[in-house]
């Protein structure tokens, strides 16, 4: 059984785990740098992704996300796609630089402007995605897979180990991304 962690700094963690352990992954919170080395991939929820930065150097966890993302496969949902893209704007911010990606903070707009919407992915069919001041992909390098749209914006990616949605699937009761990642992860 894959070990899958969880980011548990911000964001609903709790959810992504309980959609993990539903397709049968076995999972933990992760808060520090030997709560990783055990795990086989890890996800990195949504939450506000300056407030992560800040949590994320405070406990020392920049580099070792890196270097796990360099050798391990890494799901980011909202903020986590963000401190997995390789280029931020909005203001621009650092970032682990893993998948190759372009985004904008909260593109979409304001909390208020949140959303439910459908969106059609490759292999999916049409699911529900929830947008809670999501950022937009603004570009995707050559080896980035698009595997669903919102309208003509690339929403769920996949670049090698790696895979990025601007939405939280956590949030829906469909489990089909958080299985096509422990998919990912088990071969």
């Amino acid at each position: 059984m894959a070990h899958i962690g969880v980011l548990a700094l911000q964001g609903d963690y709790e959810k992504h785990s309980r959609s993990l352990a539903r397709v049968g992954a076995q999972t933990s919170e992760v808060r520090t740098a030997a709560e990783l080395e055990p795990c086989d991939g890890l996800v990195i929820p949504g939450g506000e992704s300056t407030s992560m930065l800040k949590l994320l150097d405070r406990e020392g966890l920049f580099e070792p996300l890196r270097r796990f993302g360099a050798r391990k496969f890494i799901f980011g949902t909202c903020a986590g796609a963000i401190l997995l893209a390789t280029r931020v704007e909005n203001p621009e911010q650092p970032s682990l630089g893993l998948v190759d990606i372009a985004v904008r903070r909260n593109a979409y707009g304001r909390q208020l402007d949140s959303r439910v919407a459908s969106i059609a992915g490759v292999g999916f069919g049409s699911m529900e995605a929830v947008f809670i001041r999501a950022p937009i992909i603004l570009s995707t390098g050559p080896a980035v897979r698009v595997l669903a749209r919102y309208g003509n914006d690339p929403v769920l990616v996949e670049d090698g180990r790696h895979v990025v949605s601007t939405f939280h699937p956590e949030l829906s009761n469909d489990d089909r991304v958080h299985a096509y990642f422990l998919k990912k992860v088990t071969g």
